[in-house]
């Protein structure tokens, strides 16, 4: 299957990413991919090539481009609880420098890359995006309600939040079809935030699904973590690809 690692220029230098590309040629929807926290690694790159597979070429930035190439963190295994502590404390720091700002410039510079591809075909574009990535997909398709079709969001975090930034306020602004898969058990997103978000979405007429993943754990899709369940990454492929086929135009 045709995929690679490539540079994408940026105002602040230049981000590394992830493309994967159907096999056999021609043209096909895009759809940009934004990483969880952990960071752009082989598990992410294998997902991208099975969302490839159906018919999508879709480009995973490394959205920590400005601190360093992918694994900006040295990523250990993170099924043992030891190693997980001391790798999380290194990545917030990460977290709270990709302020809102960055992350629109950065999604301007990676849609126009990617809808610039001769292997993309034109018209609307898809995107997804697990635990922070949610949110920076949300925000991505309010900033370019023309462009953005379909996003989908899974163990998304603090998407519902009193911060006068907080992603549920874009709802107004949001033209794209959207499915949230969240974990049934997860402190960033505990049911009165998802009682906001779906309140802002309805109020603004978004057609959305916000759905509970039974007996999940937040960053359920990610098989190289513990909390990886088999059931919840089969749910995410079923949502994702039904949402992707009802709003972008597969060949």
């Amino acid at each position: 299957m045709p995929s690679r690692m490539l540079d994408i220029p940026t105002p602040d230098g230049t981000a590394d990413a992830f493309l994967a590309l159907p096999d056999g040629g021609g043209t096909h929807p895009g759809v940009l991919l934004y990483m969880d926290a952990i960071g752009l690694r082989p598990v992410l790159r294998e997902m991208a090539e099975q969302l490839s597979a159906h018919g999508y070429c879709v480009l995973v930035p490394n959205v920590f481009h400005r601190t360093g190439r992918a694994p900006v963190v040295e990523i250990p295994d993170l099924k043992k609880a030891e190693n997980r502590e001391v790798f999380f404390s290194r990545v917030l720091p990460l977290l709270a420098e990709h302020t809102p700002q960055r992350a629109l410039s950065d999604a301007q510079v990676y849609l126009d890359f990617l809808t610039a591809r001769p292997e993309v075909r034109p018209g609307p574009v898809g995107v997804v995006g697990y635990c922070m990535g949610a949110a920076l997909a949300l925000r991505t398709a309010a900033a370019h309600p023309g462009q953005v079709a379909a996003v989908a969001g899974f163990h998304p975090g603090s998407l519902a939040t009193d911060s006068p930034d907080s992603p549920h306020l874009l709802a107004p602004k949001l033209t794209a079809e959207i499915h949230l898969g969240i974990a049934e058990h997860d402190d960033a997103m505990p049911p009165e935030a998802i009682t906001r978000l779906s309140t802002a979405l309805d109020e603004a007429g978004v057609r959305h699904t916000c759905e509970v993943y039974p007996g999940t754990l937040h960053g359920f899709t990610m098989a190289d973590t513990a909390v990886f369940d088999q059931a919840g990454l089969d749910r995410h492929w079923d949502r994702l690809l039904n949402l992707f086929a009802r709003t972008l135009t597969a060949g």
